[in-house]
């Protein structure tokens, strides 16, 4: 009878022993094998691909980018998921909140990564992310209406260094000056622009006109005067400068036209750099320096309402006499949220962290979509690695060694996990 037993669960455990030995022993045993052996597949190659390992610039990256994910990634998605789940508590609408949450969940990697490759575009016309940086920047620190304006031909303007013009004569009190600039184009023109003047003669002050000096069609206009349909520069800044000081400062009216006083009489007139700056275009989110955290938010942003869900889940099996009793006692509640609900809450943050210290070991996806080629081998992460390695360098016994490396940096977070398991079960 004993044997008819062990035959009937050896039967039904078949099916399950022929899928695990196909899909994950197989592969595992090969990859093992083949981490031995050459990249042509001629021979053996005895720890040569595991040097790679630590020879190779790409891989070390790679390793050192899979460090900063391990750290980073799993830690703020499961604080965040701790504090939307206390928080939710606390809201009336906390069953939508939590939806809204853990909504990118149901979002596929790619998608997900789609969606922040566009939200981290560099032109804020496009990219949310620098739209909204360049918004808040604007507000406190004005940009440049005119990049791409210098002055045209037998212009009275001349270089001064580090992107400024200035006069190569002093100017008077009573005469009109002329300061012709082109190179904005008509479309480009601040919505303020009005039809450039010709400014009036003042004796006891310098005035002058700053205008885009450009009348469309050909042989039309008048160089170095103001003509019908050419638009004045307003807002443009222009100081007196006597023996490298500026004596007196202005900013050009809406039709170009500007005053400054009897200070400025024998000045240089310049226009400062400021007027011609490369207007405010952003952060490159996805360049060299922060390519890596941009995608370690978008994960987050995937999985903290998966950690939000789990922790919620164990918060509601938490003791509420335990928290009254502290609040009766006087406990702020910063302190019932430090001295009692985080340590009740802790083998389920264990799990949490767990899962996403495992799952971020083998991010890849999010990586491959959103770095863009200029960066991805700054962004670069083992799984990234291994598959480049095995599909685009034709390596694949450094790939195979690559994945070993990755089985035996999982290893250990299963071996605690198991004990973790344990220890609760015999409690």
């Amino acid at each position: 009878m004993t044997g008819t037993r062990t035959t009937v669960a050896a039967l039904f455990l078949l099916p399950a022993a022929v899928l695990l030995g196909a899909l994950v022993v197989y592969p595992i045993g090969y990859s093992l094998v083949r981490s031995f052996v050459s990249d042509t597949g001629g021979g053996f190659a005895g720890f040569d691909n595991y040097r790679e390992l630590f020879t190779d610039d790409g891989i070390r990256t790679a390793f050192r980018n899979n460090v900063v994910w391990i750290v980073l990634a799993p830690t703020v998605a499961t604080a965040l998921g701790l504090v939307f789940a206390v928080l939710t508590e606390r809201v009336r609408w906390s069953t939508a909140f939590k939806l809204v949450i853990f909504m990118p969940m149901a979002i596929s990697m790619l998608a997900a990564g789609i969606i922040f490759r566009l939200v981290y575009d560099q032109d804020p016309d496009r990219g949310v992310a620098n739209a909204v940086w360049v918004g808040v920047h604007d507000t406190f620190a004005e940009s440049s209406a005119f990049p791409k304006a210098h002055p045209g031909r037998d212009s009275p303007l001349g270089e001064a260094g580090g992107g400024a013009f200035v006069t190569g004569e002093p100017v008077r009190a009573g005469v009109p000056v002329v300061l012709p600039l082109v190179g904005v184009a008509p479309d480009r023109m601040p919505d303020g622009a009005e039809q450039a003047r010709a400014a009036e003669a003042d004796p006891g002050k310098v005035t002058g006109t700053t205008w885009q000096d450009f009348t469309r069609g050909k042989g039309v206009g008048t160089l170095a005067g103001v003509d019908a349909g050419e638009f004045g520069y307003p807002g443009m800044r222009i100081e007196a400068v006597k023996d490298g000081e500026v004596v007196a400062r202005t900013r050009a009216a809406a039709d170009g036209t500007f005053t400054l006083p009897q200070a400025a009489d024998g000045a240089l007139l310049r226009l400062p750099a400021a007027n011609f700056a490369e207007p405010y275009r952003g952060v490159d989110w996805l360049g060299p320096g922060l390519v890596t955290p941009a995608i370690i938010v978008s994960y987050v942003w995937m999985w903290a309402g998966f950690a939000m869900v789990l922790i919620a889940a164990g918060l509601a099996s938490v003791p509420r006499e335990l928290l009254e009793a502290a609040r009766v006692d006087g406990a702020t509640e910063w302190q019932v949220f430090r001295r009692i609900t985080v340590p009740l809450l802790a083998p389920v943050l264990a799990v949490v962290l767990v899962t996403l210290m495992i799952n971020v070991l083998k991010i890849f996806d999010l990586v491959y979509i959103i770095a863009p080629g200029s960066s991805q081998d700054d962004a670069n992460v083992l799984a990234l690695q291994l598959y480049r390695s095995a599909f685009s360098d034709g390596r694949p016994g450094v790939s195979s060694a690559i994945s070993v490396l990755l089985l035996l940096l999982v290893v250990p977070v299963v071996v605690f996990n198991i004990r973790r398991l344990r220890r609760e079960g015999g409690r």
